[in-house]
């Protein structure tokens, strides 16, 4: 505020400088308005500073057992609710809903009971977003929970494979719309909302599922990954769908030809400074992203802490421009930070929080930032214990306020982790 008054005070002073007493030649009554119109403009033009009640946490009742989530938060713009899958991280997968308008979390049920599944259909976690059609309803995969799981069987009945399920808000009823692959997960899906056509990735084996929701047909374009498994899907404005391959590739299915196209190019990475150092920054690129529906960018933040700028077209894969890294330590490798959530508010800045997995930006804590994508200006809004938060989830999830939803959790003091919905809102007080 001082630095707001002085330069009101400097420019009165400039503004009525060249008058005296005498020599006035405009009217005390417009001074005046000059006057007021500077400390509108400056007042008014600053931006407003962000404090903790724009952003809050929000716990999930019912649920003593769970443990996390992961990624599985999407947004219905329909019933203006969120929705959130969190898991124990063994067998037991509760369906929350946030109704924005009634600022209320509910249960609305386990998985295994929702969808009636038996001993052997057992799931871990849902790890895939939630994604809306036009109609309202919501979409969203299972996953194994565990690596072990798919490699050993070593779960509670061994592990058949992952389901895509679609909740229906109206008629509170969710619906099997069967395996994707047997003994595969499904990391992530999305969703052309022109066609109903439903397009998934698989873990471990890395097959392109696509799925036509109307026919029932489901097909596997093939595998295009080894070592790595794509963590995130997302589509462009024209229900294109993309992720990368095993070469940091980005892959689009073109739905005009109904084929995957590969970019020539690899996406842009930190070199590392040994092999032992470079983790899985080279095989993991694209961990979340953020749309801005407006300008038609998609904003990424990969594996290795590059945040990127995609400019998709219709035909052909687009241009992907490099916006640097995550966050600059002195002393630390500039890949070495886990950023695993992206939002872009309506301010056109991009948030997200860096922490998670042993990879800090400041050791023990999870800092929350704000991302000026055309002045690469980045500042730290929060710094929160990881006893507080200690990993964060969630890619472009807004609701029509403007309100942000990440899907986070934090250490509770056993070793153990507690999960819990975060809304944060820049420009304006949260409920």
């Amino acid at each position: 505020m001082e630095i707001i008054e002085r330069k009101i005070s400097e420019k009165i002073l400039n503004l009525i400088e060249p008058y005296s007493v005498k020599n006035a030649k405009i009217g005390l009554g417009m001074i005046l308005v000059v006057i007021f119109t500077i400390i509108n403009i400056e007042v008014n033009g600053q931006e407003k500073s962000i404090t903790e009640k724009n952003i809050r946490f929000i716990e999930y009742p019912g649920f003593p057992g769970a443990q996390s989530t992961w990624n599985d938060i999407g947004y219905n713009p329909k019933y203006n609710t969120v929705y959130i899958g969190v898991t124990n991280h063994i067998d037991s997968l509760g369906l929350y809903e946030y109704n924005v308008s009634k600022n209320d979390m509910e249960l609305k049920g386990f998985i295994s009971d929702l969808a009636n599944l038996r001993s052997f259909q057992w799931q871990g976690k849902i790890h895939s977003k939630f994604i809306a059609d036009p109609d309202g309803n919501m979409y969203f995969s299972t996953d194994g929970g565990d690596t072990r799981h798919l490699d050993f069987m070593d779960g509670p009945h061994g592990y058949a494979g992952g389901y895509l399920m679609k909740w229906d808000p109206a008629g509170e009823k969710l619906t099997n719309l069967g395996m994707g692959l047997q003994y595969e997960s499904m990391k992530d899906i999305d969703l052309d909302p022109e066609t109903g056509i439903i397009y998934a990735v698989t873990f471990h084996q890395v097959h392109f599922l696509v799925y036509d929701t109307k026919k029932n047909n489901l097909r596997d374009l093939g595998r295009f990954g080894s070592s790595y498994v794509p963590r995130v899907l997302f589509t462009d404005h024209w229900g294109n769908c993309y992720c990368v391959d095993w070469r940091l590739r980005l892959v689009k299915y073109e739905k005009s030809i109904d084929k995957l196209v590969f970019d020539k190019e690899s996406l842009p990475v930190f070199p590392s400074t040994s092999a032992s150092d470079s983790r899985d920054h080279l095989t993991l690129p694209i961990i979340a992203y953020a749309k801005d529906e407006d300008k038609g960018i998609i904003y990424f933040i990969t594996e290795g802490a590059k945040l990127l700028a995609f400019h998709p077209q219709k035909i052909g894969i687009g241009k992907v421009e490099d916006l640097g890294g995550v966050f600059d330590a002195k002393g630390k490798e500039k890949w070495d930070y886990l950023a695993g959530n992206l939002n872009i508010g309506n301010n056109g800045k991009l948030y997200y929080f860096i922490g998670g997995h042993g990879h800090y930006a400041i050791k023990n804590k999870t800092v929350f930032i704000e991302f000026d994508p055309h002045s690469h200006e980045k500042r730290i809004l929060f710094e929160y214990p990881t006893t507080t938060i200690q990993e964060v989830t969630g890619s472009s999830v807004k609701d029509k306020e403007g309100n942000l939803y990440f899907a986070a959790r934090k250490d509770d003091g056993s070793g153990a982790s507690k999960p819990f919905m975060i809304k944060f809102n820049p420009e304006k007080e949260v409920q």
